[in-house]
C-alpha cells in the first residue's frame, strides 16, 4: 500500500541503493528496509553501483567496502566529485584507519559487520532528520511557487496566497508528495479523515479552490488531474 505524508514521513518516496556483494546480506537488509517502507535497489559490485548513483536520484546509499569492480573506498571517492548524497560505509573491517579514511573522504558514517538492523535503521533515521532541518528552512518550491512551513505562508511570484486550514494542508500534501499522483481516498484519509471516505466530491471541490488560488492569472498550471486516478503537482526532481 502506498504511504503518503506531510514532511518527512513518506518513506516509500525515500529511496536507498544498496551496493553489497554478499548477496545473503545484502537480501537480508533489502527486505528489512522493504519492511520499514523504504524503496531499495541492490547492486553487487562497485563500478555497478556507482553508475546507478550516476544515472538515478537516490536519497542515501548503503556502501560495503570490499566490493569487486570497484572497492567502496573508491566508490565513496568518485561519488563525492559530483553528489553529497548521504554515504553509509558497511564492512567487515573494525580497523580505525578503515573508518578515518572512509570518513575522510566522504562517508557520513560507518557500521562494522555483524550489526543488528535496529542500529542499521536508526542510523538511517538520523541521517534522515538531519537532512530534513536543512532542507531550505522548511520550505518547499515547485516552479514560482513557495510554501513555508515554519511560517505557514505561500506565494507565487512573491504574492501572498491566503489559504484556509483545509486547503493548506491539501496543497502541502501534494507538494511534500511532488511528483507522485496521490489518489482522492488517500487525500481524503490525510486532510480530513475516515468520516469523509463516502464523500469523494470534497475532494475536487478543495482542488477546484486551490487552483482559483494558486494556478489562475498563471500561464504554467501546477496541479495536475491524472483522470480516473487523482492528482498530482510535478516539478523537478531535485
Amino acid at each position: 500500500m502506498l504511504k503518503y505524508y506531510f514532511r518527512g514521513d513518506f518513506l516509500e518516496n525515500y529511496k536507498i541503493l544498496i551496493i553489497e556483494d554478499e548477496k545473503k546480506m545484502s537480501t537480508f537488509i533489502q527486505m528489512e528496509l522493504n519492511h520499514e517502507g523504504y524503496t531499495t535497489d541492490v547492486e553487487y559490485n562497485g563500478r555497478d553501483g556507482f553508475e546507478k548513483i550516476q544515472n538515478e536520484n537516490y536519497d542515501l546509499v548503503l556502501l560495503d567496502i570490499m566490493l569487486p569492480g570497484l572497492n567502496g573506498m573508491e566508490v565513496c571517492r568518485r561519488v563525492r566529485q559530483f553528489s553529497k548524497i548521504p554515504i553509509i560505509m558497511i564492512t567487515a573491517k573494525d580497523d580505525v584507519t578503515d573508518k578515518v579514511m572512509g570518513l575522510d573522504i566522504g562517508a557520513d558514517d560507518y557500521l562494522t559487520k555483524p550489526f543488528a538492523i535496529e542500529e542499521l535503521l536508526a542510523r538511517i533515521r538520523v541521517i534522515r532528520r538531519n537532512n530534513n532541518e536543512n532542507l531550505n528552512d522548511y520550505k518547499y518550491k515547485v516552479d514560482n511557487l513557495v510554501m513555508d512551513t515554519k511560517t505557514h505562508e505561500v506565494t507565487r511570484d512573491g504574492k501572498l496566497i491566503e489559504l484556509t486550514k483545509k486547503e493548506y494542508d491539501l496543497l502541502e500534501l501534494l507538494l511534500a508528495n511532488k511528483n507522485v499522483v496521490l489518489t482522492r481516498d488517500q487525500l481524503i484519509e490525510k486532510v480530513w479523515g475516515y468520516d469523509y471516505f463516502n464523500d469523494t466530491n470534497v475532494v475536487s471541490v478543495f482542488i477546484r479552490y486551490l487552483r482559483s488560488k494558486v494556478d489562475d492569472g498563471f500561464e504554467n498550471k501546477l496541479i495536475t488531474t491524472v483522470r480516473g486516478v487523482g492528482y498530482v503537482i510535478k516539478g523537478d526532481k531535485s
